[in-house]
């Protein structure tokens, strides 16, 4: 099987498409809310009565199980609330500070190809990092986004300590995408001792900010868009996120 990292991720859409809407949402979005949203806008994409839309979202501390979601792993269940997510993967962290990007995508009129979407959504990321010269990579063997941290001490078998930067979860129903992508900006790295996330428990978690970098959540929108046009092709800000920056 050839590995992600070979994978062509160009994921343009059909010739004529209409840019992909970029909304952006203020203040903390509640997570059942954000599930109903997207199941709706998923639907209405496939049935043609809506466009697709990247939206980002902030939450309220909480945690969110994907389908292969082990019990073991979630160590402190009281801490937060759990939702059931629906989506691939296993536990995860949101919460004030990191950016949550929702991908609600037709693939029928990009390519029909799950793994290779899931490279793209990587490619995403690493684009947008190196926005602010931060070498983001995929590993084979662990979706999402890693930092090589020289900084700490090697891992017992020698190899250096690495942190991961940003997950990805994502579902699929008839070839609409939703559910999406995470990035720590300065969240509570605190709050993902609550669970073993993503079932790695050899690897930390880091963030923009624990890598020195002071940026807050309008510098990573900015080189979010920009990196995601350069993968998935044109998106316009909706009338929300505009009416959001002139107030």
């Amino acid at each position: 099987m050839t590995e992600r990292s070979q994978i062509a991720t160009s994921f343009l859409p059909l010739p004529g498409s209409a840019p992909v809407e970029w909304r952006v949402e203020s203040g903390l979005s509640a997570y059942p809310d954000a599930l109903a949203f997207m199941e709706a806008r998923a639907e209405a994409i496939r049935s043609g009565a809506a466009g697709e839309m990247v939206w980002l979202v902030e939450h309220p501390p909480l945690y969110t199980a994907g389908t292969s979601a082990r019990i073991e792993d979630l160590i402190e269940p009281g801490r937060f609330p759990v939702f059931a997510a629906g989506r691939g993967g296993e536990y995860t962290y949101h919460g004030p500070g990191q950016r949550v990007a929702y991908v609600m995508l037709d693939l029928k009129r990009r390519r029909e190809d799950v793994r290779a979407f899931v490279a793209a959504l990587e490619e995403w990321i690493i684009g947008t990092l190196a926005t602010f010269n931060i070498r983001g990579e995929r590993r084979e063997d662990r979706v999402g986004v890693w930092v090589v941290r020289p900084d700490r001490p090697p891992l017992a078998d020698g190899s250096p300590a690495e942190d991961k930067i940003a997950a990805i979860g994502i579902r699929l129903r008839r070839w609409v995408s939703f559910h999406g992508i995470a990035i720590n900006v300065e969240p509570d790295l605190g709050h993902f001792s609550g669970i073993v996330p993503c079932g790695v428990s050899d690897h930390g978690v880091t963030s923009l900010v624990d890598l020195g970098l002071p940026l807050g959540m309008a510098d990573l929108d900015l080189a979010l868009k920009s990196a995601f046009e350069e993968v998935f092709g044109p998106a316009t800000s909706s009338l929300i996120e505009a009416a959001r920056k002139a107030g």
